[in-house]
């Protein structure tokens, strides 16, 4: 594997080196190819998601094949702004000096992803690194095997091969990988796998971007909302269960709300579940599988806690053959315990109760920053409070989830739940260096002078006067607005 990488390394080098995806022309061409790829291979995708994950095919198609679809296709229409280089407004100091801002490729980048979106969270990224000019290497997550499989199948026919590559294997394989140099790398998964990602990137200063996770919270101020509390409910039955069965970093964790009012929502959560999933949740077939037995064995583990079995309210069922979860919800868990110290990920609701829903700010506050902290309330000053007294990589009001697939706003985390950003221009901007072009003027020059550091205080005497100059000009003219004093 290690001559394997070697190759695959020095091969997308060489690309680079030559230029080839510098071209506006080539990055178009890539970025219709996966457009094409997906359009081509819908089918196939939607069978190797359900067979890792057991995602339905509407799922599959929302989560992952056409939000990859209109993130390409994003790239593919707005790529020529997004390549122009951007024009400084110099101070006058430095005039006739012009300056300017060009967005170059990082080189070559690895793209790690993660197994519970494996084809959003492999070609989103790879998206980016295209449009910013990059040569790519992937690595999919070998605990979703068939649509890793699948994508190693599929790159390879419709891209460049000599500058996109796709690698399978697992730990063994990224321990390889992370030994060599890149110029970026790009992994989205645990904050455990997060820190060996960055101690590697450190070796060689190479910069990352790390996509994780958190106990992302939910805000219920039932006093705001009561008339809207059935589409709170389905907002949070959807968000919970409905995408990888509550397997997402986005994911509702824990809901905060009122002690007075957990009984009511509690009892409301019960027949949206029922209406979404029916009587049988395991025999429904739109409910994703637990990816492995050992995440399976975790969440059981969680759930067989004594103190944690006591506050089970609504479901708790699980078979392990099946891996399946049935969707579950707790009353206020013990705050010491490890669901409560961990990221869920699984569909297992806690609802946390608090004598006053203002209190849910200072709760928030005592975590770890989560990746997004949701919301329900028409309240402006718990709003406002939420923006200023936290933190987190997003804040949705009102809603759940719907942040991630909206590419005019950046998503990445803070803190233990990420660093970075990422899609849309986000995306092209995650993948470039920002380079300063400063081009000036040999008119005006003063005669050196020895010693040698009497030439910079002749380049600061040199400006000063051509600044005082032309502050002067304008004034004469009668022209002051919008000069620098």
């Amino acid at each position: 594997m290690k001559e394997t990488v070697d190759q695959s390394l020095r091969e997308m080098r060489e690309t680079y080196a030559s230029g080839r995806t510098r071209s506006v022309k080539w990055r178009k061409a890539q970025l219709g190819a996966i457009i094409e790829m997906v359009k081509d291979n819908e089918e196939k995708m939607c069978d190797v998601l359900f067979q890792d994950l057991g995602k339905h095919s509407t799922e599959a198609f929302r989560d992952e094949l056409g939000f990859v679809m209109r993130s390409a296709t994003t790239a593919l229409n707005c790529l020529d702004k997004w390549v122009v280089p951007k024009k400084s407004n110099l101070p006058l100091l430095f005039y006739p000096a012009t300056g300017k801002v060009i967005s170059e490729p990082y080189g070559t980048v690895l793209v790690l992803s993660s197994w519970n979106f494996p084809i959003s969270l492999s070609l989103d990224p790879m998206i980016g690194a295209i449009s910013a000019g990059n040569t790519v290497l992937l690595k999919a997550s070998e605990l979703s095997p068939n649509a890793s499989a699948l994508l190693a199948k599929l790159i390879p026919s419709y891209l460049d091969t000599k500058a996109i590559k796709v690698i399978e294997g697992g730990p063994d394989v990224a321990t390889i990988l992370l030994q060599h140099q890149w110029d970026k790398i790009f992994f989205t998964g645990s904050p455990k796998i997060g820190k060996i990602i960055m101690a590697a990137a450190a070796e060689h200063l190479t910069p990352v971007t790390l996509e994780l996770g958190g106990k992302c919270p939910t805000i219920i101020d039932h006093h705001s909302v009561s008339k809207d509390m059935k589409s709170v409910v389905k907002r949070i039955s959807g968000g919970k269960w409905g995408s990888c069965s509550g397997q997402a970093c986005i994911s509702v964790d824990y809901v905060l709300v009122e002690q007075s009012f957990a009984s009511t929502l509690i009892d409301m959560f019960k027949p949206v579940i029922r209406s979404f999933f029916g009587e049988n949740p395991k025999e429904s077939g739109c409910l994703a599988r637990i990816v492995t037995k050992k995440h399976f064995q975790r969440l059981s583990r969680l759930l067989n806690d004594p103190r944690v079995k006591a506050s089970i309210v609504y479901g708790g069922s699980m078979d392990e053959e099946k891996l399946y979860v049935e969707p579950t919800i707790l009353l206020d868990p013990p705050l010491d315990s490890e669901i409560m110290n961990e990221e869920i990920f699984g569909p297992i609701l806690p609802i946390i109760t608090l004598r006053d829903i203002q209190e849910s700010i200072g709760f928030i506050k005592s975590k770890p920053k989560p990746l997004a902290i949701y919301a329900f309330t028409k309240d402006e000053n718990l709003k406002t409070r939420i923006l200023l007294e936290t933190s987190s990589g997003s804040v949705t009001f009102n809603d759940l989830m719907i942040q991630y697939m909206c590419d005019a706003l950046p998503f990445g985390g803070v803190g233990q739940s990420g660093i970075g950003r990422y899609h849309g221009k986000y995306s092209f901007e995650c993948f470039s260096h920002e380079k300063a072009v400063m081009e000036g003027s040999l008119a005006m020059d003063l005669e050196a002078r020895y010693p040698p550091w009497n030439n910079f205080k002749l380049n600061f005497i040199r400006l000063a006067f051509r600044e005082a100059y032309f502050k002067l000009l304008l004034l004469m003219l009668g022209i002051t607005k919008g000069v620098r004093k």
